[in-house]
């Protein structure tokens, strides 16, 4: 059984598949709390399920594009079976992690989106960097950046585990409403950073404290 918050039909808003259709299956519960989380009812709000009744319910919207994220997804033992599932059906399954979880037992069809957690989230600590050495080529890994901190951080993390190559895409995404966009484009361009920016996109098409988007 899965404890799932919420599955929904959107707009894909981030990774390199933004701009794609996308069901989101949002799972319960997150043993972290990063200071600019905008999914703080992830943490305890959900419904028991099945994982036959999630892929039935993903399935609905006939989309061939399903990312599995939390809360924390990983916290729960049947999330493997729903991603082996999702995948037996055909669908291209994407991962949001935190980064502080184990992905050694994530199917390899699966591709991870490995976010690593920069000082201004409260969270850098937990970060597990040996899942940096378990990424496939298809996977990506996120940097969300509050301030100039965040963002050296980021940069000189790329450098030191030589990221750059080893992964689909790097992601830099800007704490929305916190580091303006244009300020973060500056500084990677300086610097010549091998990273892409990432907005947000459904905070840009719906206001960003709608839930189901």
């Amino acid at each position: 059984m899965l404890t799932v918050n919420e599955i929904f039909y959107s707009i894909q808003g981030e990774s390199t598949r933004a701009g794609r259709p996308c069901v989101f299956v949002r799972l319960t519960a997150c043993d972290l709390r990063c200071s600019w989380c905008d999914t703080p009812y992830a943490f305890h709000e959900g419904r028991k399920m099945s994982v036959d009744e999630v892929v039935t319910e993903a399935e609905r919207y006939g989309c061939p594009l399903v990312e599995i994220t939390g809360g924390e997804p990983l916290l729960q033992e049947d999330v493997y079976e729903l991603m082996d599932e999702l995948l037996a059906r055909g669908r291209t399954v994407l991962l949001e992690t935190g980064g502080h979880r184990p992905i050694d037992r994530v199917p390899d069809a699966v591709v991870k989106i490995v976010d690593v957690k920069c000082p201004g989230s409260g969270e850098a600590a937990r970060n597990d960097l040996t899942n940096l050495d378990r990424l496939a080529p298809h996977d990506e890994v996120k940097f969300v950046i509050r301030d100039r901190g965040d963002y050296e951080f980021a940069r000189d993390m790329i450098d030191r585990r030589r990221l750059a190559g080893r992964c689909a895409a790097i992601l830099f995404s800007p704490v929305h409403g916190v580091l303006d966009p244009k300020t973060l484009s500056e500084w990677m361009l300086q610097d010549r950073v091998s990273a892409r920016l990432q907005l947000q996109l459904h905070k840009y098409i719906w206001a960003p404290e709608t839930r189901g988007v």
